[in-house]
């Protein structure tokens, strides 16, 4: 449990650090004041001063923040201020942490991809790939299906099918389909390094209009790249994963307006604390691809268009372009304010919620 909560602070904290540290290196190559650089969160440990900017070690670790001179609106008639800059300053004082968060992925894909990054094998890989421990690994488990009544869980490994051994899963289903109404014998292979033997037997399966044991399989491996290969396919993993995460949020925001309802479930730092102790058990590389896809949902939620976030402010920043006329600067801040209670609302509700689903 200590271990998981050490891991889990020293991941969150990566991931909002270098997400402040955009802001603040893009305020400081502007000629903006950055008036404190904090790692961790108030109250303050202690802090050194240097070029005008407190650089401080506070008591909570959870990542940082940067205060910039008049970002609140106030001051705008200093020249080092916030708020007396041009629209592509600000921009990009704003949207550096997103980008950051982007590029850190991008770095933390490229580094597994170096060692072997746990990956779907497909016709598309580049020839510079290379593939070990190639395996059948389930991707779904269909419910009320044979195998769900086996206790299957998406992530377990298909090791063995009556004592064959298969490696492509377009294999392993033609198996099952010509198998499955005698019975197989199952050796599966769970995430937590147990094994363990089922027979699977092919039945109707009426909602789906199937007939089969009910799992969706897939080819996996460790995929390897040459660094200089690796560097590249680091970065386009990141561009799908971001279009992934993407579309997942698109989908929950259109169920939660549409139907008012929520097909997934949503984890707070509980969770995410949970997962973070889960994937570690699986190994370095495992936990390496879970901080970047968590660094990319950090950023793409920072771009959502909503007060106290990167992308509410990125909202007000354009209608002040469009108006060529600067909000109230105190308006803007209420807003900004409400927004953040809001959010800090949400957190405690969903972390209640974890506990309760955890702990129960």
């Amino acid at each position: 449990m200590l271990l998981t909560i050490l891991l889990f602070i020293v991941i969150l904290s990566l991931l909002v650090f270098v997400h402040e540290f955009g802001h603040f290196f893009i305020a400081k190559k502007s000629g903006m004041k950055v008036e404190e650089f904090g790692f961790g969160f108030p109250p303050r440990l202690f802090a050194i001063k240097k070029n005008g900017t407190d650089y401080s070690v506070n008591w909570i670790p959870l990542g940082g923040f940067v205060r910039i001179k008049g970002e609140a609106g106030e001051n705008r008639e200093d020249p080092d201020s916030f708020g007396s800059q041009g629209f592509w300053a600000k921009f990009g004082v704003l949207i550096a942490g997103v980008t950051m968060n982007f590029a850190l992925a991008a770095v933390l894909f490229a580094i597994g991809f170096m060692i072997g990054l746990p990956t779907i094998v497909s016709d598309h890989l580049p020839e510079s790939a290379t593939i070990e421990q190639q395996s059948v690994q389930i991707m779904t488990v269909l419910e009320s299906s044979p195998a769900s009544e086996a206790g299957l869980e998406p992530g377990d490994v298909i090791a063995s099918l009556d004592d064959q051994v298969f490696t492509e899963a377009e294999v392993a289903r033609a198996y099952i389909a010509d198998n499955g109404d005698e019975g197989i014998k199952t050796l599966i292979y769970h995430m937590d390094d147990t094994y363990e033997t089922i027979t699977l037997t092919s039945v109707e399966l009426e909602e789906a209009g199937i007939y089969g044991v009910g799992l969706g399989l897939v080819t996996t491996g460790l995929i390897s790249f040459a660094p200089h290969h690796a560097v590249v396919q680091g970065a386009w993993t990141t561009v799908l994963m971001t279009w992934e995460v993407c579309k997942a949020f698109g989908g929950l925001v259109r169920d939660m307006v549409v139907s008012q309802e929520v097909d997934v479930n949503l984890s707070g730092p509980v969770g995410i604390a949970v997962m973070t102790g889960e994937v570690a058990q699986m190994g370095f590389v495992y936990l390496l691809q879970f901080a970047a896809i968590l660094s990319i949902n950090l950023g793409v939620i920072n771009l959502f268009p909503f007060p106290a976030l990167d992308g509410g402010r990125i909202i007000f920043l354009f209608i002040e372009k469009l108006t060529r006329k600067q909000l109230n600067g105190r308006v803007e801040a209420v807003i900004h304010n409400i927004g953040f209670i809001v959010l800090m609302a949400l957190i405690v509700l969903v972390t209640y919620r974890d506990i309760v689903n955890f702990g129960g």
